[in-house]
């Protein structure tokens, strides 16, 4: 087994390499240089140092299902290659991993194509958490020569908002920054929600940063379409016979160090926000209902399905 994987399975988990997407395609490049490196002699021992590698990242983070589905598709093409000399094979897990960050590239793009159009002139976008996604599609608007104002929440306890405020500032964005307990405060003034999204359900559920369902029952309340701009990659299989995987639960430090030991902290990474506060699905297939999800995999990538 090369470095590369234990190094990059350790900065995923210590938050050094942080976002779906960030993650997904670290893993893919972890893997295709533990394949141009390894020193198996034959197919068996090539796709078990492979299975090896696909076991040290799946274990980095629970709610990463865009960086397993990325290995699916890579281990997947190793499987079904009828290629039987090892450097043949990692020949096809680097045009695999070329071809799926291509695909990750290409989703990114439609998304803020599409995305960009529920932007109109004069908007109000409230957003949470960082997401390469939604700040991807709001540069877009902005190309297309709208302006808007975005308002961005902290984001409790690593403060990710600071990294979308510092991109919307960046693109000559008139941005606000607020603290996520204030975010009912500023609704009344948002035209509209854009969140990203870690996962999505068979259900159409997803899965995303702490403070993401809060908002979504705001934005009802106050009347706010809010939508998620994911990549459609990002469904997790296992959803569709109603399981979910565990909610990340980070370090007490995080949000207190040197707190008092007796008292208990609790500092979940991510929540579920249901269906049915989200206005619509900003991804690969257009602006999508949530309960439509599973049929646009079929559609789409219908190999991400068991």
């Amino acid at each position: 087994m090369t470095e590369s994987i234990w190094i990059v399975a350790d900065k995923i988990r210590r938050l050094e390499i942080r976002g779906a997407r960030n993650v997904a395609i670290a893993a893919v490049k972890a893997l295709e240089e533990t394949s141009s490196q390894t020193k198996a002699m034959d197919r068996r021992a090539f796709i078990e140092e492979m299975a090896s590698a696909k076991d040290i990242l799946y274990a980095t983070r629970p709610t990463e299902p865009l960086m397993r589905n990325a290995i699916k598709w890579i281990l997947g093409s190793i499987e079904n290659s009828r290629r039987s000399d090892v450097e043949s094979m990692a020949k096809t897990v680097s045009s695999s991993a070329c071809e799926f960050l291509t695909t990750l590239d290409r989703a990114r793009d439609c998304i803020a194509e599409v995305g960009s159009k529920r932007i109109r002139d004069g908007a109000v976008v409230l957003t949470h958490c960082h997401s390469s996604t939604v700040t991807h599609l709001l540069k877009k608007a902005k190309q297309d020569g709208k302006t808007f104002k975005v308002i961005c929440t902290e984001t409790r306890p690593l403060f990710q908002g600071r990294i979308t405020a510092q991109e919307m500032l960046d693109q000559g964005i008139e941005t606000s920054f607020v603290v996520d307990s204030a975010m009912r405060c500023f609704i009344k003034s948002a035209d509209l929600v854009v969140v990203g999204a870690d996962a999505i359900s068979g259900e159409g559920n997803v899965v995303n940063k702490i403070g993401t369902a809060a908002m979504a029952l705001i934005a009802q309340e106050a009347r706010v379409p809010f939508y998620v701009a994911t990549e459609l990659l990002k469904f997790d299989p296992v959803t569709l016979w109603g399981e979910y995987e565990g909610i990340e639960e980070r370090s007490r430090d995080e949000v207190w160090k040197g707190a008092p030991e007796k008292l208990a902290i609790h500092n979940p990474a991510f929540e579920v926000t249901r269906r049915e506060f989200i206005h619509g699905i900003i991804c690969e297939e257009g602006v999508i209902p949530p309960h439509a999800v599973t049929e646009a995999i079929y559609r789409k990538y219908p190999w991400v399905l068991p």
